[in-house]
């Protein structure tokens, strides 16, 4: 049976501007196990990001409970959560992230820059990673040299390095031609048939039926939590359902 990586159970987020309260989430309950592939879809709005921000340890929760791996991490200090932030978690964003004017290397390189590592165990792991999602004839190329697609490529390389317990893809096509996104997706399918555990975050149904499960909020609130019957998965490069 797979062991529970992640349970939320009621959490609630309110900010605070000029004494004026907006509640974001409104009693959020939810496990994800090990290997899962789920989506958070929802309209702008919905409390999407603050909930990835909370579960990918960006930003704590007004109330509630959040278990990593059955530790609670309302008891980790700010400098633990950093770590576990670095170790356990990749992230990969729309926007990808990446520094300009540097090579593919070393922009997957820079998780492992506290690590400890040996110069020459940091090259090897980076390019292990680059590797994984087939870029490594693009090994020193900048990335201001590279397409959106490869950009993206970069940053799962980068989410990668660590080798995490999680893996967040936040919008992770929304920036990319149809061609490119379904290029992405084969990628995190891979991943996942490999065993990571995938987080994605979409707005875009058709993305979400990548997943296995989609989770739908609502003003803050999950409405429906569903196993994908019709899944949209890619083989040798086109869509199949």
């Amino acid at each position: 049976m797979e062991k529970s990586l992640i349970k939320a159970t009621n959490l609630i987020k309110n900010y605070y501007t000029d004494e004026v309260e907006t509640k974001v989430l409104r009693g959020v309950s939810f496990e994800i196990k090990e290997g899962e592939f789920a989506a958070i879809m929802g309209p702008s709005g919905s409390g999407k990001s603050t909930l990835m921000h909370i579960v990918g340890f960006l930003d704590r929760a007004t109330s509630g409970t959040y278990e990593f791996e059955g530790k609670n991490v309302a008891e980790f200090s700010d400098d633990e959560l950093a770590v576990l932030r670095n170790k356990e978690v990749g992230f990969i964003f729309q926007t990808f992230n990446l520094l300009p004017r540097t090579s593919v290397l070393e922009n997957v390189k820079l998780p492992l820059i506290y690590s400890g590592m040996s110069a020459k165990k940091m090259d090897e792991r980076a390019k292990q990673a680059v590797k994984a999602v087939d870029l490594d004839h693009r090994l020193n190329y900048l990335s201001n040299q590279l397409s959106g697609g490869e950009k993206q490529r970069v940053a799962i390389a980068r989410a990668l390095v660590n080798e995490p317990k999680l893996i967040f893809a936040d919008e992770p096509t929304g920036n990319l031609d149809s061609k490119s996104g379904t290029q992405i997706m084969e990628i995190l399918e891979k991943l996942n048939d490999e065993g990571k555990t995938i987080i994605l975050v979409t707005h875009e149904k058709d993305t979400a039926e990548h997943a296995k499960r989609i989770i739908w909020l609502r003003d803050g609130q999950i409405v429906s939590d569903q196993i994908v019957s019709h899944r949209h998965l890619v083989k040798d490069g086109e869509l199949r359902k």
